[in-house]
């Protein structure tokens, strides 16, 4: 097939990319070689608008075991104990399709982790919609929600937490993040980088079919008025199949049959191949008519492209070929020798006995492009609200728009559809701060948390990176957890535009020194981009997903208030900051400003100082302040709880509704006996944290004196009543 310029267009790759193919081939490549060349090169695969930036990021730390790099990052809990974990984005696949989409996303991100070794504990997602009334937004929905909770209960991992959000700017273009966290020993953490010569490549899991060919080229593209006819490229998903597929890799493992192991995710067979001869510097030469096929006369171009899932690559050490595939043969999977390793540094396909391909493994990996693309700063919104000139209305009105809002309303509707105790080990679910799964038979655990906030990163990217790691490790201390690591999935729309990449740098920017200063490393994550249709990109929404430690697991704490004449305590200084606060979004349907002020070190000093007094038992419950304010987060905690608060009145800060609704950072409340009020105090004074105590719990009204007055009955009524009418 002669290959024109629009063949190559069709591949996603533009002209000077092709030029730099034939360089490196010295010749002009042929249909298969360039289906290879478009999956390894495209944006989904090869970071090539992002790789300059992402190597900026701290990626190492005492307790990071793996960073970027593998199929997932691992960190050290101790006792010869590790956690895998990872995020990734399947968000094109989902719209297009979002039964399946949101599905394969969840089986795609579990095999990351299980590839590792590691037994998967538990799932987290990240889902992203348009506004509830647009056409399409309910269906899209049902679909994801329903697919998510489709693979996670029939394999059986637990879904433990997540969001739900909604906003316009993802009409035409959803955001589906799947997260998975797996515990393993650290002396059986498994790798895909291939070693040694003539070893058995071979070939585990379920047939190779026609579905999802081309699906890392369509993540790497806009969507436009055809998106529809990308249905084909949406890979369909087999959680009965990965549930054996899962027990049979883990089962191999347990001797020291593997040499290296590969996940076929994005550009399947085409990149476990790549990946693993890359890293370990060889070549890999595969027959193509040994692949099993589960539809007729599929042609190498489709066995390399297809990203069929539930399918796996392993390099065998020598000898062990017999007894691995009896452990296949037993779960009822192909288990089949394609290929070896080789000294050529060359991916070598073969169909029926003849050779269809050949290329230099290092021009799909190490020589893809780079691209340092242009972009611009973000200059800070000048536009300052004056909170006088606005309607005036009640506190309880506004705090009733909030609460009976999408954004803030009960989600049960979404989390009911979920298994979250399935193994047993969850000991604190979806709802809280964050989640805690136990570690199997030990009185340890890890608390774990996923977040975004898309409209501070619009508004001032570098503010918005360094917030949304800020509150996932507020959400962790908040349960008593240390934070240890994150993961990070960041959807950003087309990079070629320069504003966009600005947004994209800045972001990260804030992400790392937010990073750096907490301690608080990256260790694995994924880039999503050209999220948009027909040129409308997505406000940029980075999604960090947070992974801590509880040493000891007496008691779990969570935000809900436990007993009666509690004092109340607020740690942390209100400024009132109002702009862009869900208060203005939800009440005037202002979205302007700046987003609030990070001060690493109050987040730092008040983060760890609150850990010390969960640490001494002084805390009843705790909760972060973040999206809603004070006032938004006290309601929180009367809503998952059998009690309501007293409130006082505020003597320092006039405008009561910036002190109740102001998104300031670094702030909890925490509820504490009132006979230990005094050693918290000393505690807090002595570490020179600025508190204040706000009021008691009391039964049956959410109260603020003079202002407002609601019984926990109407407030749990105000805060149902979205879902149960949408």
């Amino acid at each position: 097939m002669k290959i024109t310029d629009k063949i190559v267009e069709k591949h996603g790759l533009k002209q000077e990319e092709y030029r730099s193919i034939i360089k490196l081939l010295k010749r002009e490549p042929n249909f298969l070689e360039l289906g290879i060349f478009s999956a390894m090169w495209n944006e989904h695969c090869s970071y090539k608008s992002s790789r300059i930036h992402l190597k900026k990021l701290p990626t190492k730390g005492k307790q990071v075991i793996q960073g970027p790099g593998e199929n997932a990052g691992v960190i050290d809990i101790g006792d010869d104990d590790a956690i895998v974990f990872k995020i990734e984005s399947h968000n094109h696949p989902s719209y297009i399709e979002p039964y399946q989409g949101a599905a394969t996303g969840v089986g795609g991100i579990l095999r990351d982790v299980f590839t590792m070794g590691a037994r998967p504990i538990a799932l987290l997602n990240s889902i992203h919609f348009g506004a509830p009334e647009h056409p399409k937004t309910k269906s899209l929905l049902n679909g994801v929600v329903s697919g998510i909770g489709g693979y996670g209960n029939c394999i059986g991992i637990p879904t433990v937490a997540g969001e739900t959000k909604f906003n316009e700017t993802y009409n035409e273009n959803i955001l589906v993040n799947a997260m998975a966290v797996g515990h393993v020993k650290k002396d059986k953490i498994f790798y895909s980088k291939a070693k040694g010569l003539n070893k058995s490549v071979v070939y585990v899991g379920s047939k190779t079919g026609r579905d999802g060919i081309h699906g890392a080229s369509m993540a790497s593209a806009e969507f436009d008025e055809n998106s529809e006819e990308k249905k084909p490229t949406v890979q369909v998903g087999d959680p009965f199949t990965e549930k054996l597929l899962m027990e049979a890799c883990l089962e191999l493992m347990k001797d020291n049959s593997i040499i290296s192991i590969q996940d076929m995710g994005a550009a399947g067979l085409t990149s476990s191949s790549v990946e693993m001869a890359s890293k370990g510097s060889l070549g890999i030469e595969l027959e193509l008519d040994k692949v099993p096929c589960r539809e007729e006369n599929m042609t190498p171009y489709e066995m390399m492209l297809s990203e069929s899932q539930e399918r796996m690559l392993i390099i065998l050490e020598d000898g062990k070929e017999k007894e691995a595939k009896k452990i296949f043969d037993k779960w009822d999977l192909d288990f089949v020798i394609i290929g070896k390793t080789t000294n050529t540094n060359n991916l070598t396909l073969k169909f029926n006995n003849k050779i269809e391909g050949e290329i230099p493994i290092e021009s799909l990996a190490s020589k893809a492009p780079i691209y340092d693309r242009k972009w611009n700063k973000k200059n800070p919104p000048i536009h300052k609200i004056d909170i006088k000139d606005l309607k005036k209305i009640k506190i309880e009105d506004a705090l009733i728009k909030i609460l009976s809002s999408p954004n803030h309303s009960n989600k049960n509707w979404v989390t009911s559809q979920y298994d979250q105790m399935v193994m047993c080990d969850t000991v604190q679910k979806s709802g809280s701060d964050a989640a805690i799964i136990r570690i199997h038979n030990k009185d340890k655990a890890i608390a774990v948390s996923v977040d975004s906030s898309a409209n501070y990163c619009k508004s001032y990217p570098l503010t918005g990176g360094k917030q949304i790691v800020c509150e996932n490790w507020r959400n962790l201390i908040s349960v008593g957890a240390k934070p240890l690591a994150i993961t990070n999935c960041l959807n950003f729309g087309n990079p070629e535009n320069q504003e966009i990449m600005g947004e994209f740098a800045e972001c990260l920017e804030g992400v790392k020194e937010a990073c750096n200063f907490l301690n608080y490393p990256v260790v694995s994550g994924n880039v999503s981009f050209y999220n948009g249709t027909n040129k409308k990109n997505i406000y940029p929404t980075p999604v960090i997903g947070g992974v801590g430690l509880i040493k000891k697991l007496s008691k779990p704490l969570s935000h809900n208030f436990k007993q009666v004449n509690s004092t109340i305590i607020l740690v942390g200084k209100t400024f009132g900051h109002i702009e862009q606060s869900c208060y203005l979004k939800e009440n005037y349907s202002i979205t302007e400003g700046m987003p609030p002020e990070i001060n690493l070190l109050n987040e730092k000093n008040n983060g760890e100082n609150l850990l010390e007094l969960i640490n001494k038992n002084l805390v009843l419950s705790a909760h972060d302040i973040s999206n809603g304010g004070l006032i938004t987060a006290l309601s929180e905690m009367t809503l998952a709880s059998d009690f309501g608060a007293l409130i006082y009145k505020p003597k320092k800060l006039t405008n009561l509704f910036k002190y109740f609704f102001g998104e300031d950072q670094a702030r909890y409340i925490i509820e504490i006996q009132t006979q230990k009020l005094p050693i918290v105090e000393k505690i807090l004074k002595e570490s020179n944290i600025y508190y204040e105590n706000i009021g008691l719990t009391q039964e049956n009204y959410f109260e603020i004196e003079g202002e407002l007055k609601i019984s926990t009955k109407d407030l749990f009524k105000i805060n149902n009543q979205w879902y149960s009418n949408y």
